[in-house]
């Protein structure tokens, strides 16, 4: 009985051994970058319209991404969503490249890619310290959690229908002052 089961889990064995071993002897898990040569001909036919020359100048580019989010490794951001973020940045900037300022292509890339990432922890930075009613700011003695409304609550919807009504028309006429 126990001999038919040797031989699938023996493969999956030697399958995953393989798997770690390519692993481990390959560590360019993003593709070389483009020779000027290279680069070069792809600005050509992305300039004609070729979309397979634009998705080859955006992944032979994704190690420039890794290496611009290694600067930003200390905000604490995920460093998944900061290689999403500057793949935007770089998809960004392959669409504005204009080959005839005597500038290469990662130069001006590193820079969309850079930007492209300050402007999303500005973003972020902007929103930390907002405060939710509902949000959880703790838990009791049981562990339930607690929120904001339940150290203000009256035992009735005072609390929320007066913040709605003093906050409601604060926000009206923020939009109204950025739409003028």
């Amino acid at each position: 009985m126990a001999i038919p089961i040797i031989g699938p889990v023996l493969e999956m064995l030697i399958t995953g051994l393989h798997c770690l071993f390519g692993y481990i002897s390959n560590n360019n898990v993003f593709p070389l970058p483009l020779s000027e040569a290279e680069e070069s001909e792809l600005l050509i036919r992305l300039e004609a319209g070729d979309e397979e020359a634009r998705n080859t100048l955006i992944e032979r580019n994704l190690r420039l991404v890794a290496h611009i989010v290694k600067k930003f490794d200390s905000t604490g951001e995920d460093v998944d969503d900061l290689i999403s973020i500057g793949t935007i940045g770089l998809i960004k900037g392959i669409g504005t490249f204009n080959r005839n300022r005597n500038t290469r292509l990662a130069t001006y890339a590193a820079r969309c890619i850079e930007n492209e990432i300050l402007m999303h922890l500005r973003s972020i930075k902007k929103n930390r310290n907002d405060l939710m009613l509902y949000d959880p700011i703790g838990s009791d003695k049981e562990g339930n959690e607690i929120t904001l409304l339940d150290i203000l609550d009256t035992g009735s919807e005072i609390v929320a229908e007066e913040v709605e009504t003093i906050m409601i028309p604060e926000i009206k006429t923020d939009k109204t002052a950025k739409i003028s």
